[in-house]
Protein backbone atom coordinates (compact mmCIF):
# COMPACT_ATOMS: atom_id res chain seq x y z
CA UNK A 1 0.00 0.00 0.00
CA UNK A 2 2.81 2.40 0.88
CA UNK A 3 4.46 1.77 -2.47
CA UNK A 4 1.22 2.60 -4.28
CA UNK A 5 0.81 5.82 -2.32
CA UNK A 6 4.37 6.87 -3.12
CA UNK A 7 3.79 6.15 -6.82
CA UNK A 8 0.60 8.18 -7.21
CA UNK A 9 1.40 11.01 -4.82
CA UNK A 10 2.21 14.19 -6.81
CA UNK A 11 5.44 14.61 -4.85
CA UNK A 12 6.38 10.93 -4.82
CA UNK A 13 9.80 9.54 -5.74
CA UNK A 14 9.35 9.41 -9.48
CA UNK A 15 10.68 11.19 -12.50
CA UNK A 16 8.68 13.84 -14.36
CA UNK A 17 6.19 12.57 -16.88
CA UNK A 18 5.80 14.57 -20.07
CA UNK A 19 2.15 15.47 -19.59
CA UNK A 20 2.47 15.96 -15.83
CA UNK A 21 5.33 18.41 -16.29
CA UNK A 22 3.40 20.20 -19.05
CA UNK A 23 0.44 20.75 -16.71
CA UNK A 24 2.73 22.26 -14.05
CA UNK A 25 4.39 24.53 -16.63
CA UNK A 26 1.04 25.67 -18.04
CA UNK A 27 -0.43 26.51 -14.62
CA UNK A 28 2.74 28.37 -13.58
CA UNK A 29 2.74 30.22 -16.91
CA UNK A 30 -0.86 31.39 -16.54
CA UNK A 31 -0.48 32.46 -12.90
CA UNK A 32 2.79 34.30 -13.51
CA UNK A 33 1.36 36.18 -16.49
CA UNK A 34 -1.73 37.24 -14.53
CA UNK A 35 0.35 38.27 -11.50
CA UNK A 36 2.93 40.30 -13.42
CA UNK A 37 0.24 41.97 -15.52
CA UNK A 38 -1.74 42.79 -12.36
CA UNK A 39 1.41 44.21 -10.77
CA UNK A 40 1.98 46.36 -13.86
CA UNK A 41 -1.56 47.70 -13.70
CA UNK A 42 -1.20 48.50 -9.99
CA UNK A 43 2.12 50.26 -10.62
CA UNK A 44 0.36 52.25 -13.31
CA UNK A 45 -2.54 53.36 -11.08
CA UNK A 46 -1.30 53.18 -7.45
CA UNK A 47 1.47 55.58 -6.50
CA UNK A 48 2.95 53.47 -3.70
CA UNK A 49 3.02 50.16 -5.60
CA UNK A 50 6.68 49.12 -6.21
CA UNK A 51 8.19 48.48 -9.62
CA UNK A 52 7.89 51.76 -11.51
CA UNK A 53 10.71 53.35 -13.49
CA UNK A 54 11.36 57.03 -14.01
CA UNK A 55 12.30 58.57 -17.34
CA UNK A 56 16.03 58.31 -17.94
CA UNK A 57 16.54 55.52 -15.43
CA UNK A 58 17.91 52.06 -16.13
CA UNK A 59 15.06 49.58 -16.31
CA UNK A 60 15.38 45.82 -16.53
CA UNK A 61 12.18 44.61 -18.13
CA UNK A 62 10.71 41.54 -16.51
CA UNK A 63 11.31 39.61 -19.72
CA UNK A 64 15.01 39.69 -18.74
CA UNK A 65 14.21 37.79 -15.55
CA UNK A 66 11.93 35.52 -17.56
CA UNK A 67 14.64 34.67 -20.07
CA UNK A 68 17.13 33.96 -17.25
CA UNK A 69 14.61 31.68 -15.51
CA UNK A 70 13.90 29.75 -18.70
CA UNK A 71 17.61 29.36 -19.46
CA UNK A 72 18.42 28.15 -15.96
CA UNK A 73 15.46 25.77 -15.63
CA UNK A 74 15.95 24.46 -19.17
CA UNK A 75 19.63 23.74 -18.53
CA UNK A 76 18.84 21.96 -15.26
CA UNK A 77 16.16 19.86 -16.97
CA UNK A 78 18.77 18.59 -19.45
CA UNK A 79 21.72 18.37 -17.05
CA UNK A 80 20.16 16.77 -13.97
CA UNK A 81 17.83 13.71 -13.83
CA UNK A 82 15.56 15.30 -11.22
CA UNK A 83 13.01 13.50 -9.10
CA UNK A 84 10.01 15.00 -7.33
CA UNK A 85 9.72 17.55 -5.86
CA UNK A 86 12.69 19.04 -7.73
CA UNK A 87 11.23 18.59 -11.22
CA UNK A 88 8.05 20.29 -10.00
CA UNK A 89 10.09 23.29 -8.93
CA UNK A 90 12.02 23.29 -12.20
CA UNK A 91 8.77 23.13 -14.20
CA UNK A 92 7.33 25.99 -12.13
CA UNK A 93 10.46 28.07 -12.77
CA UNK A 94 10.21 27.48 -16.52
CA UNK A 95 6.50 28.37 -16.53
CA UNK A 96 7.09 31.55 -14.55
CA UNK A 97 9.91 32.54 -16.89
CA UNK A 98 7.69 31.96 -19.92
CA UNK A 99 4.90 34.02 -18.37
CA UNK A 100 7.23 36.95 -17.66
CA UNK A 101 8.75 36.76 -21.13
CA UNK A 102 5.55 36.48 -23.19
CA UNK A 103 3.98 39.33 -21.21
CA UNK A 104 6.43 41.54 -23.11
CA UNK A 105 6.20 39.71 -26.42
CA UNK A 106 5.42 42.99 -28.23
CA UNK A 107 8.82 44.31 -27.17
CA UNK A 108 10.50 41.42 -29.01
CA UNK A 109 8.77 42.41 -32.22
CA UNK A 110 8.86 46.20 -31.95
CA UNK A 111 12.26 46.48 -30.26
CA UNK A 112 10.89 49.33 -28.16
CA UNK A 113 8.82 49.73 -25.01
CA UNK A 114 5.21 49.55 -26.24
CA UNK A 115 3.84 47.88 -23.09
CA UNK A 116 0.95 50.31 -22.65
CA UNK A 117 0.64 51.30 -26.29
CA UNK A 118 -1.90 49.81 -28.70
CA UNK A 119 0.87 47.72 -30.25
CA UNK A 120 1.47 46.18 -26.83
CA UNK A 121 -1.79 44.25 -27.13
CA UNK A 122 0.21 41.83 -29.28
CA UNK A 123 1.59 40.39 -26.03
CA UNK A 124 -1.90 39.33 -24.93
CA UNK A 125 -2.50 37.72 -28.33
CA UNK A 126 0.74 35.77 -27.95
CA UNK A 127 -0.27 34.55 -24.49
CA UNK A 128 -3.68 33.40 -25.72
CA UNK A 129 -2.11 31.48 -28.60
CA UNK A 130 0.50 29.94 -26.28
CA UNK A 131 -2.12 28.82 -23.76
CA UNK A 132 -4.28 27.28 -26.49
CA UNK A 133 -1.27 25.51 -28.01
CA UNK A 134 -0.05 24.17 -24.65
CA UNK A 135 -3.57 23.19 -23.58
CA UNK A 136 -4.04 21.06 -26.68
CA UNK A 137 -0.73 19.32 -26.00
CA UNK A 138 -1.73 18.67 -22.39
CA UNK A 139 -5.01 17.01 -23.38
CA UNK A 140 -3.14 14.81 -25.84
CA UNK A 141 -4.32 16.21 -29.17
CA UNK A 142 -2.23 14.92 -32.09
CA UNK A 143 -0.56 17.51 -34.34
CA UNK A 144 -2.24 17.73 -37.76
CA UNK A 145 -4.74 15.05 -36.70
CA UNK A 146 -2.30 12.29 -37.71
CA UNK A 147 -2.86 8.68 -36.70
CA UNK A 148 -0.16 6.09 -36.06
CA UNK A 149 -1.92 3.53 -38.24
CA UNK A 150 -2.04 5.73 -41.35
CA UNK A 151 0.01 4.76 -44.40
CA UNK A 152 3.19 6.62 -45.27
CA UNK A 153 1.70 8.22 -48.40
CA UNK A 154 -1.54 9.06 -46.61
CA UNK A 155 0.40 10.64 -43.75
CA UNK A 156 2.61 12.60 -46.14
CA UNK A 157 -0.40 13.87 -48.10
CA UNK A 158 -2.32 14.86 -44.97
CA UNK A 159 0.71 16.57 -43.49
CA UNK A 160 1.42 18.52 -46.68
CA UNK A 161 -2.17 19.73 -46.98
CA UNK A 162 -2.49 20.64 -43.30
CA UNK A 163 0.87 22.45 -43.31
CA UNK A 164 -0.11 24.41 -46.42
CA UNK A 165 -3.34 25.53 -44.73
CA UNK A 166 -1.47 26.54 -41.57
CA UNK A 167 1.04 28.61 -43.57
CA UNK A 168 -1.74 30.26 -45.58
CA UNK A 169 -3.71 31.13 -42.43
CA UNK A 170 -0.57 32.63 -40.87
CA UNK A 171 0.18 34.63 -44.03
CA UNK A 172 -3.34 36.06 -43.84
CA UNK A 173 -2.71 37.26 -40.28
CA UNK A 174 -4.99 34.62 -38.80
CA UNK A 175 -2.37 33.50 -36.30
CA UNK A 176 -4.78 31.91 -33.82
CA UNK A 177 -6.33 29.76 -36.55
CA UNK A 178 -2.86 28.85 -37.82
CA UNK A 179 -1.48 27.75 -34.46
CA UNK A 180 -4.56 25.84 -33.31
CA UNK A 181 -4.90 24.48 -36.84
CA UNK A 182 -1.72 22.50 -36.22
CA UNK A 183 -3.86 20.29 -33.98
CA UNK A 184 -7.31 20.87 -35.49
CA UNK A 185 -6.83 21.18 -39.27
CA UNK A 186 -10.40 22.39 -39.88
CA UNK A 187 -9.50 25.62 -38.07
CA UNK A 188 -6.49 26.10 -40.34
CA UNK A 189 -8.87 25.71 -43.30
CA UNK A 190 -11.20 28.36 -41.84
CA UNK A 191 -8.28 30.75 -41.36
CA UNK A 192 -7.01 30.06 -44.87
CA UNK A 193 -10.29 30.87 -46.63
CA UNK A 194 -11.35 33.89 -44.57
CA UNK A 195 -10.53 37.49 -45.39
CA UNK A 196 -6.95 38.41 -44.53
CA UNK A 197 -6.03 41.05 -41.99
CA UNK A 198 -5.21 44.30 -43.83
CA UNK A 199 -1.71 44.41 -42.33
CA UNK A 200 -0.89 40.80 -43.22
CA UNK A 201 1.66 39.67 -45.79
CA UNK A 202 -1.11 38.13 -47.92
CA UNK A 203 -3.18 41.31 -48.04
CA UNK A 204 -0.24 43.51 -48.95
CA UNK A 205 0.93 41.12 -51.66
CA UNK A 206 -2.30 39.96 -53.29
CA UNK A 207 -5.13 42.34 -52.41
CA UNK A 208 -6.13 45.18 -54.68
CA UNK A 209 -7.39 48.45 -53.26
CA UNK A 210 -11.03 47.32 -53.27
CA UNK A 211 -10.40 44.10 -51.35
CA UNK A 212 -7.94 45.83 -49.06
CA UNK A 213 -10.65 48.32 -48.15
CA UNK A 214 -13.00 45.42 -47.39
CA UNK A 215 -10.37 44.00 -45.05
CA UNK A 216 -9.95 47.36 -43.29
CA UNK A 217 -13.69 47.59 -42.77
CA UNK A 218 -13.85 44.01 -41.51
CA UNK A 219 -11.16 44.62 -38.90
CA UNK A 220 -12.25 48.17 -38.00
CA UNK A 221 -12.32 48.77 -34.23
CA UNK A 222 -15.96 49.91 -34.52
CA UNK A 223 -17.13 46.40 -35.45
CA UNK A 224 -19.05 44.61 -32.64
CA UNK A 225 -16.70 41.64 -32.60
CA UNK A 226 -13.64 43.88 -32.49
CA UNK A 227 -15.21 45.98 -29.71
CA UNK A 228 -15.91 42.90 -27.60
CA UNK A 229 -12.36 41.65 -28.15
CA UNK A 230 -10.94 45.06 -27.19
CA UNK A 231 -13.02 45.19 -24.00
CA UNK A 232 -11.91 41.70 -22.98
CA UNK A 233 -8.33 42.70 -23.69
CA UNK A 234 -8.73 45.83 -21.55
CA UNK A 235 -10.17 43.72 -18.73
CA UNK A 236 -7.25 41.29 -18.75
CA UNK A 237 -4.29 43.40 -19.82
CA UNK A 238 -5.39 46.98 -19.13
CA UNK A 239 -6.46 49.65 -21.58
CA UNK A 240 -3.76 50.98 -23.93
CA UNK A 241 -2.63 54.59 -23.61
CA UNK A 242 -2.59 57.05 -26.47
CA UNK A 243 1.00 57.84 -25.54
CA UNK A 244 3.43 55.24 -24.20
CA UNK A 245 3.94 55.69 -20.45
CA UNK A 246 7.43 55.79 -18.96
CA UNK A 247 6.26 54.94 -15.46
CA UNK A 248 4.06 52.12 -14.30
CA UNK A 249 6.34 49.38 -15.59
CA UNK A 250 7.30 46.54 -13.29
CA UNK A 251 10.86 45.25 -13.22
Amino acid sequence: MLAVIVTVHPFGKHFASGRGAAVVVLVAFLLSFLLIRTSARLTRSVSWWPGGVQTGGVHLHHLVWGICLMMLSGFLAFAAPMRAPWWHLDAVAFGVGAGFTLDEFALWVRLEDVYWAEEGRLSLDAVIVAVAFAGLIVVGTRPFGLADSASIWGTAGSLTLALALVILAAAKGRVFYAVIGIFIPILALIGAVRLAHPCSVWARRFYGEHKLERARQRFAPTKPVERVGARLGDLIAGAPSEEQETVGRPS
